[in-house]
């Protein structure tokens, strides 16, 4: 389990947390598989993955008391490092075990690269649970226990884990749930526990290296049970259980609209502008 003190978990508005993702109140539960579940889906459902300060141009950074002000205070997503280590923080604060993992994203490919996405383990009452709150449209909307080929049917999205010989997690979704044969990998990762310098490192290469998918456009992804959405650049896609999509084309000046009514994403005034004008 990951020492608190490390994270600056101490400092973090734990009530505020929970007021952004509509749990007041609930901290005065005790840690439970019912809790985390609660935590997780509304953590996965609230909160956009987004890569927005990356094409305006600014830093980044990692650390509890920054994500806090963009996520919480300022009604704003994240990339997977702040998603996770704001839910880690909360988490622990609530009381519950958490380790901090890493791991690397496949999304069907076996080319390995470079281990910068972030999940988290959480051990209770004996059992063990991934938890992932940041990796995006197609990412869990609840835990999956952390057991070699555990399976779950989140809404109609279908999802299973498998340990390979060289003890290598790999997380898979289903491309169609009627069809369990066809696993689609999303990441694989190990079990090592990890020092908030790493995360720093990690965060460095996904928002500044130009063989980073998040450095040339932008990215806005968001889980729900119903549907996922990605936008990418001026394009709109939504996802449904099954694999159906539907496209759409918008707009520049429409984009920062569509950013607070679809993905809960706010931008002020100038933020607005200055992303219309990029894009």
């Amino acid at each position: 389990m990951d020492a608190p003190d490390e994270w600056g978990v101490q400092g973090l508005d734990v009530d505020a947390c929970l007021r952004r993702i509509g749990l007041a109140g609930i901290h005065r539960a005790a840690p439970s598989p019912e809790l985390l579940r609660a935590l997780h889906r509304a953590h996965a459902t609230v909160y956009s993955h987004e890569n927005i300060d990356v094409v305006l141009g600014r830093t980044v950074t990692v650390d509890v008391p920054s994500v806090q002000s963009k996520l919480v205070d300022r009604h704003r997503g994240g990339n997977c490092l702040e998603l996770n280590l704001l839910f880690a923080a909360v988490l622990q604060r609530l009381g519950f075990a958490v380790t901090r993992l890493a791991g690397r994203v496949r999304m069907g490919s076996d080319i390995p690269r470079s281990r910068t996405h972030v999940m988290l383990m959480v051990d209770l009452g004996g059992r063990t649970w991934l938890a992932d709150v940041g990796f995006g449209g197609p990412g869990l909307l609840d835990p999956l226990p952390l057991a070699d080929g555990a399976r779950g049917i989140q809404e109609g999205w279908g999802y299973g884990l498998r340990l390979t010989g060289d003890r290598q997690w790999v997380l898979h979704a289903d491309r169609d749930t009627a069809d369990v044969q066809d696993p689609f990998d999303l990441y694989s990762f190990t079990l090592e526990p990890r020092y908030a310098v790493d995360y720093v490192v990690a965060n460095h290469y996904i928002t500044t290296h130009p063989s980073s998918p998040f450095t040339g456009q932008l990215i806005v992804q968001r889980s729900l049970p119903e549907q996922r959405l990605l936008l990418r650049g001026t394009t709109l896609v939504r996802t449904w259980p099954g694999g159906k999509e539907q496209t759409e084309e918008l707009s520049a000046a429409e984009v920062p609209g569509l950013l607070a009514n679809e993905f809960a994403v706010v931008l002020d005034g100038a933020d607005a502008r200055a992303l219309s004008a990029l894009l």
